[in-house]
Order: structure tokens, then C-alpha cells, then sequence
């Protein structure tokens, strides 16, 4: 058990972010503790954008300033791996083309136009969020980094459920989709859903705690979304698709932490 859960953190930390950690096992099995560890994974990233963020403020930084560190450290701690996810998702889609060629566009390595659009679009939000959280205080500002990221995580684990195939018989897609129990992933979910709604209580009272929660949850309703599609329009879902999904529930997150 204790060697599984190592394996788990290993393969989340291994594949999701590009800290030093060496994959040891590469199957099924590591694959499930991997996706149900994920939102660790996420925890970590969200803490070091959520530092760089709060530094830069506490330093005499405006909020836009801080909210471009917060929403850069991600980025680089995946080296681009989920923003390039979104954007070779959104060619996929925008193709219009049957599954088979729309994947074989998603494959190349160039970006089109509306991944270029749908980059724009996102960092754009993710930032202009950030923003307005940071100007209302350092620790909505890093609290929203936090939360968003894990939310992006746990949108994976979600997104690796049993009965959700892979497009392809290659690639990480291969690998992870279909491994998670829907159970074991509802309860990781509840969890986190938990965990903010109790962060978000003990910083700012009950408001705070439904705010949080709200923010989880409705991460995990566009990543579903999105998810949906991309299985109705590609069969199921890959790599790229799995960068798209974490993407689009970090931004949804930090919306809702917005608008309530």
C-alpha cells in the first residue's frame, strides 16, 4: 500500500509537473494512484504561484504585476505542457474535420488559430482574475492561485474515471484514462471540495467557505463540459485533451472566486 501511494506521487508529480521526480513505474496501476494524487500535485504548483504572487504585492507591486507571476508559475512548473494541451485541443475542435483527421491535427506541432485565440482568451482571464483578487489583498490573491490549481488537478483525476476511453492507443491519454474508480474520484473530489470550503471558512466565515466550495465545484463543471465534448467529437481523450481540461477548470475557478 505504502508502495503504491509512492508510485502515485511519483507518477502525479513525475508527469504533471517538471520538479525532479523520476517516474518508477509506467502502468495502469501507477497510472490510478497517480490521477488520485493528483490534486497534490496541483496543491504544490498552486503554493509557488501563490508565493510569487504574494511576494511581488508585499514588495510594492501592483495586483496585475502580481496576478502575471501567479499565473506564469504554472506555467513554467509544467513547462507549457497544459496550455499547449488547450491549444492543440481548441485546432482539434475548431477543425471541424471528422475524429481521426482532427487528431492527426491536434499531433503536429505547430499551433493554428484558434489555439492562438483560445491561449489568448485564457491567460487573459486567468490574469485579469488574479488581478481583481490580488487588488482586493495579498491573501485572496494567493488563496485564488491555490485553488485554482488544485481544481485543475482534481478536473484530471475526475477526467480519468472509468468509463471515459482514450482516442488514441498511445500517449498519457492511453495510459490514465479509464483508471479511476468513479467512486475513489468522487470521494477525492468531496474532499478537496471540503478542504476549500474549510480554507475558505477559517480566512473569511461562512460566506468565504461557500465561495471556495463554489469555486471547486464549478471548476469541475466546465472541465466535465469540455471533457464531454471532446469523447462525443474525438472518440475520447488524450494528452492535449487532458492539458484543455485542467486549463479550462483553473479558469473557471478563478471566475467564480470573481464574480461571488
Amino acid at each position: 500500500m505504502t508502495s503504491l501511494l509512492s508510485d502515485g506521487i511519483r507518477f502525479a508529480f513525475g508527469t504533471l509537473t517538471v520538479l525532479p521526480v523520476r517516474v518508477t513505474r509506467w502502468d495502469r496501476g501507477a497510472a490510478r494512484a497517480g490521477m488520485l494524487c493528483a490534486p497534490l500535485a496541483g496543491l504544490v504548483v498552486g503554493l509557488c504561484a501563490a508565493a510569487a504572487g504574494a511576494v511581488l504585492l508585499l514588495l510594492g507591486a501592483g495586483p496585475l504585476l502580481a496576478a502575471v507571476a501567479s499565473a506564469a508559475v504554472p506555467a513554467v512548473l509544467t513547462r507549457g505542457l497544459h496550455l499547449d494541451g488547450l491549444a492543440d485541443t481548441a485546432d482539434g475542435l475548431g477543425s471541424a474535420k471528422p475524429a481521426e483527421e482532427a487528431l492527426r491535427i491536434m499531433k503536429q506541432s505547430d499551433i493554428g488559430p484558434f489555439g492562438v485565440i483560445t491561449l489568448l482568451l485564457v491567460l487573459l482571464a486567468q490574469v485579469a482574475a488574479l488581478g481583481e483578487l490580488y487588488a482586493a489583498g495579498w491573501a485572496h490573491g494567493a488563496a485564488g492561485a491555490v485553488v485554482s490549481a488544485v481544481a485543475a488537478r482534481l478536473a484530471l483525476t475526475l477526467a480519468s474515471r472509468t468509463g471515459v476511453p482514450a482516442a488514441r492507443p498511445d500517449g498519457l491519454g492511453a495510459v490514465v484514462a479509464g483508471t479511476v474508480p468513479t467512486a475513489r474520484g468522487a470521494a477525492v473530489a468531496a474532499v478537496v471540495a471540503a478542504a476549500g470550503a474549510g480554507a475558505g471558512g477559517a480566512l473569511w466565515g461562512p460566506y468565504g467557505a461557500l465561495q471556495y466550495a463554489a469555486a471547486v465545484l464549478g471548476a469541475l463543471a466546465a472541465g466535465h463540459v469540455l471533457l464531454r465534448h471532446c469523447v462525443r467529437r474525438f472518440g475520447g481523450v488524450t494528452g492535449d485533451v487532458f492539458g484543455g481540461v485542467a486549463e479550462t477548470a483553473a479558469t473557471a475557478a478563478l471566475v467564480v472566486l470573481v464574480l461571488g
